[in-house]
Parts: C-alpha cells; structure tokens; sequence
C-alpha cells in the first residue's frame, strides 16, 4: 500500500472525527489550545488503537466485527447527540455555556470509540494485505489528531457567532453522523 492510499484511508477515517471536533469547538466558550489538544489526542489516539486492534484480531473475527460496527456508532453516537439535544433545550444559554466550559473525558471517550469504530475493520484489511502496522497507525493517528484540532478551532469559530443553539446543533449533527454511518453499511447509502 502505497502513501498515498494510506493518506486517503487516514483522511477518510478522520471525517467523523472532524465533524465531532467541529462540534466540540461550537460549544466552547472560549478557545482553550489545550482542551483542542486533549480531544484531538482522544480522537487520534483511537483512530491509531483501533486498526492496530483490528489488525491483531485479524481474520478470525472479521465476520462479527463488520457486522455490528455500525450499529455499535449509530447507538453510541445517537446517545451522545440525544443527551446534547436534551441539555441544549432544557437550559438557558448560561448553564450551557458552564457546561461546556471544561472536557468531560467519559463523553470524550465515548465520541472518540464511536467515530473509529470503522478503523477496527481497516485494521482486519490491513492483516489482509499485510501492511506494515506501526507505520500505518502512526499515519492515520497523527492525520486524525491534525484534523480534529483543526475541527475544533473551527466549530470555536462558528460557536462565537451562535452560542446559544451549539449545543443543539453539535446533537443533531452526532445523531445525523451515526444514522449517516448505519445507513452506510445498511447499503442504503453508498460509501
């Protein structure tokens, strides 16, 4: 496998990603380069853990892996979404803007297992044709990391000018994100 295939993989594999740290970013109430490197470094961190996993499970596995991917993110992230809806709309601008003023890490944790899920099969194709791991994981970790700390200076940016609707936003775009990932591999949607 070519640089060039792994770089496509890698920025295919960080979309999620990038949408969910678009999304973080909107709700921010102040941009915080830490807090942007903290949720890139869950983000990157997972895209890179999970082909590793896949790759070290393998064949044996690949059947019940590939078939319930996508609604482990579809469930995962529909959660996630509902619970931002449900907070958005049930507090005033103020109370969400504390809320969202500091990383909840079982939150992030969630988001960042939703959107790499599909990297646990990359991995399983990856022990297929035999691509040296370490150097693609590095890649697709550190491509990912980028993009989501681009994805939240971004949806800071756009939060500055819509603060009180962020929240409700970034909930309708994460359950948008996992019915868009169901409907994928329902094949209702091509790829």
């Amino acid at each position: 496998m070519g640089l060039l295939e792994l770089f496509l993989i890698a920025v295919g594999l960080s979309m999620d990603a990038f949408a969910v740290a678009v999304c973080k970013g909107l709700s921010m109430r102040k941009m915080r380069y830490g807090q942007a490197a903290v949720i890139a470094l869950f983000f990157g961190g997972f895209q890179a853990l999970m082909p590793l996993i896949g790759w070290i499970l393998g064949r044996q596995f690949e059947k019940y892996i590939t078939s319930v991917d996508h609604w482990i993110a579809f469930v995962l992230l529909g959660l996630i979404g509902g619970n931002m809806i449900r907070e958005a709309l049930g507090k005033d601008e103020e109370e969400t803007v504390e809320a969202t003023d500091h990383l909840n890490v079982k939150e992030l944790l969630m988001m960042a297992i939703a959107t790499s899920i599909d990297a646990l099969a990359v991995g399983i194709t990856f022990a297929f044709l035999q691509v040296s791991i370490v150097p693609a994981v590095s890649f697709i970790g550190c491509t990912t990391f980028v993009l989501a700390f681009a994805g939240v200076c971004i949806g800071k940016i756009f939060g500055a000018k819509y603060k009180s609707r962020a929240e409700l936003l970034g909930g309708i775009i994460l359950i948008l994100i996992g019915l868009k990932i169901l409907l994928e591999h329902l094949g209702i949607l091509p790829f």
